[in-house]
């Protein structure tokens, strides 16, 4: 695997075409770094621990959480992504959260990946700093 290309962008065009499972795909590799990151940089526990933390907070649950946090400040575009996330056809279930719960999960980790992969890296942050 070619490492090259790590931190590339792609249209906002071909984000859209993307399905909104292989948005969400991304998205939950974002959220996770995003959590493991603030979690590492504002405490000393220990590997245990953050995996625990980092656990509870990535969960269908609290990304479900924080979504009623962050929704009304999506704009047009994110939103239209969100709703697809959250309706897509998945090819797994959560085992520790409602339906519901992952559905909307699965469309914030949608929204997430389109940014990132966008490059909208500041709008990432602005959106997961509300709290």
């Amino acid at each position: 695997m070619d490492f090259g290309n790590l931190f590339s962008t792609i249209s906002e065009q071909r984000a859209r075409n993307l399905s909104p499972v292989t948005l969400a795909f991304v998205g939950d590799a974002v959220y996770s770094l995003y959590v493991r990151e603030k979690l590492v940089l504002s405490t000393d526990f220990s590997t245990g621990t953050l995996q625990k933390l980092t656990s509870s907070e990535v969960s269908a649950h609290g990304q479900s959480e924080l979504l009623e946090k962050v929704q009304p400040l999506f704009t047009e575009e994110e939103n239209d992504v969100f709703k697809r996330g959250r309706n897509a056809k998945k090819a797994t279930r959560s085992k520790n959260a409602s339906v519901a719960e992952y559905n909307r999960s699965t469309g914030f980790e949608a929204v997430l990946g389109y940014l990132y992969l966008t490059g909208q890296y500041q709008r990432i942050s602005q959106l997961l700093e509300v709290k």
